[in-house]
């Protein structure tokens, strides 16, 4: 998508960041996607061999590009999750493929970037406790399907209760909204359901999906928060992880909003929230 590119021109036009503060993924080797996802399912991925009923399911033709491309995302999350333990808070200018499941792909996801890494960073001992929230307004599933049965990588997820994916998966906290939600009630929501469920599990590390697909310009979304209040959600979020200490990786997700501004402009103010909230 062209936001994928604009993400870092417009914060490098607006001086938020210098060209010394991006890095450079590489490809992630299979053996940690199998981390996260079937060890088949990958295989068949990697080697462009998947079922066709999968190829339709996910949504684009497959190629060596696009699977690549996957691949640099993970490596992308895996380095930004060091990045954050570093700094308390470090981004993948693209990522949030969160309806890529254990064993599937679905709605343009072939794999899943904080899935991935969250179970590397678990793996590997980095953490002990991770906590995924999901505020794109579509249900994180394959995020929710990966981890349903993982008692310390948490999943959060609020979303529209009428919007795809049509079939949810069960995360460990589902919060679905009616369509038309505006600020005021979906940032109380948030404040309080997020801030209780963090004291509750008690989290070392959070992976943000970050989409804004929730503004009400969004073709897809259904939800009416308006861009202050789309920026208001990554204030509290980053608020959030700031004052208790827990670093936070942030991946982009959906945004499809007619006008490329809305959307290139809804993701630069999620960095411009964490750069006022973590001094930078």
């Amino acid at each position: 998508m062209l936001k994928y590119d604009l993400i870092p021109s417009q914060l490098l036009y607006e001086g938020l960041v210098e060209e010394a503060n991006f890095f450079e993924p590489t490809l992630i080797d299979r053996e940690t996607v199998y981390l996260a996802h079937e060890s088949q399912y990958v295989d068949d991925l990697l080697g462009l061999t998947l079922d066709p009923k999968m190829i339709r399911r996910i949504g684009f033709p497959m190629s060596r590009s696009l699977v690549d491309r996957e691949l640099y995302l993970i490596d992308g999350t895996i380095k930004a999750s060091h990045f954050a333990m570093e700094y308390g808070v470090a981004f993948n200018t693209a990522g949030g493929t969160h309806h890529a499941g254990r064993d599937f792909g679905e709605g343009f996801c072939l794999l899943n970037d904080q899935a991935v890494a969250a179970a590397y960073l678990f793996e590997k001992g980095f953490a002990k406790k991770i906590l995924i929230v999901d505020l794109d307004v579509h249900q994180g599933n394959g995020t929710a399907h990966i981890f349903e049965d993982h008692s310390d990588i948490i999943t959060f997820s609020i979303h529209g209760e009428k919007n795809f994916p049509f079939k949810k998966e069960k995360s460990h906290l589902d919060i679905a909204l009616q369509d038309g939600i505006e600020d005021e009630a979906y940032l109380s929501l948030l404040d309080r359901e997020l801030n209780t469920f963090i004291d509750k599990i008690k989290p070392d590390f959070i992976y943000y999906q970050a989409g804004v697909d929730v503004l009400a310009s969004d073709k897809l979304g259904k939800f009416k928060l308006s861009m202050a209040g789309c920026m208001k959600r990554d204030n509290l979020v980053f608020m959030a992880c700031k004052e208790r200490g827990i670093p936070v990786e942030v991946s982009m997700g959906g945004g499809y909003s007619p006008q490329i501004k809305d959307i290139v402009n809804a993701h630069v103010n999620t960095y411009r929230s964490a750069i006022t909230i973590f001094e930078f």
